[in-house]
Parts: structure tokens; C-alpha cells; sequence
């Protein structure tokens, strides 16, 4: 990646959040990545759904399809947002062995777990991820207070 461009695969994952923002839900989305292909991208529909699990990540790995272990632990996530423990412990199931955060300034989630279980957890600290989730919560504190578990 030359200095300055986009990595397409978080691009991808950017793309997701705004699907999900433009429904009425929470901007944060993913890709699963596995041999420079994408197998699967979802983005948060907890509000669209009425769903209590259907984060970005999860999304991603339902829209994936069943796959063979081979496959997630030669795979990448990657994720708008730093992933909460509900999605870090579907990485750790899974066994995917990289995962690829857009920005953990507005939610730091389980990064350290992911680490202290070997796996490769990179930060983009991505402008245009800050930007999004700022303004998502500046304008909806509630949606998202609830959306993390907080009262």
C-alpha cells in the first residue's frame, strides 16, 4: 500500500458501515478476508433487525457461510471499529489469526484479549472511521450507550 492510499480491504469494511448508517443503524462494518478475496461483509444491523448479536463483525462471519477451520485461520477481519467481546471471542473461536481495526478512539473494545491469544491485531487509526463514529454518537448517545451495553 503506497503511503497516503486506502487499504482496499478497510475501504470495503467502511462501505458496510455506511450501508448500515443509511438504514437508520449504527455505522460499523466488516470483511472477512481470506486469500485476497472476500468471503463475507456485514455491518451493524442490531437496530434494523431488533437483533441483540448482529454486530458488524458477527454479520460478516453469518454473511461468510460455514467454513472449514483452514480457511479462518488463514483469514483476516477486518473491522471498522475495535471489536467488543462478543466479537472477540468469535475471532478467538474461529481462530482467525489477524484482525484489521479502523479505529479504537471512540470504543476500545477487546484488543488485549485478542493479543494475549496470539493473535495479530493491527490499528489503522483511520480519520474517516473517527470522523463517522464520533459523529454517529455526538448525534445518537443513546442508540450507542445501548448498542455497548451501557444504561
Amino acid at each position: 500500500m503506497t503511503q497516503g492510499a486506502k487499504d482496499k480491504w478497510i475501504e470495503a469494511a467502511i462501505q458496510e458501515a455506511k450501508k448500515g448508517f443509511s438504514e437508520g443503524g449504527i455505522p460499523i462494518g466488516s470483511v472477512l478476508v481470506y486469500q485476497d478475496k472476500i468471503l463475507g461483509k456485514g455491518y451493524n444491523k442490531r437496530v434494523q433487525q431488533n437483533s441483540v448479536t448482529l454486530h458488524g463483525e458477527m454479520d460478516a462471519l453469518e454473511n461468510a457461510g460455514r467454513q472449514p477451520a483452514s480457511v479462518y485461520r488463514e483469514s483476516v477481519l477486518y473491522t471498522t471499529l475495535s471489536p467488543c467481546p462478543m466479537c472477540t471471542g468469535a475471532i478467538l473461536l474461529y481462530g482467525i489469526p489477524k484482525v484489521v481495526i479502523g479505529e479504537n478512539r471512540t470504543f476500545m473494545g477487546s484488543e488485549q484479549l485478542l493479543k494475549e491469544n496470539g493473535v495479530e491485531v493491527v490499528v489503522l487509526d483511520d480519520a474517516s472511521c473517527v470522523q463517522m463514529m464520533e459523529a454517529f454518537i455526538a448525534k445518537n448517545p443513546s442508540l450507542w450507550n445501548g448498542d455497548i451495553g451501557k444504561p
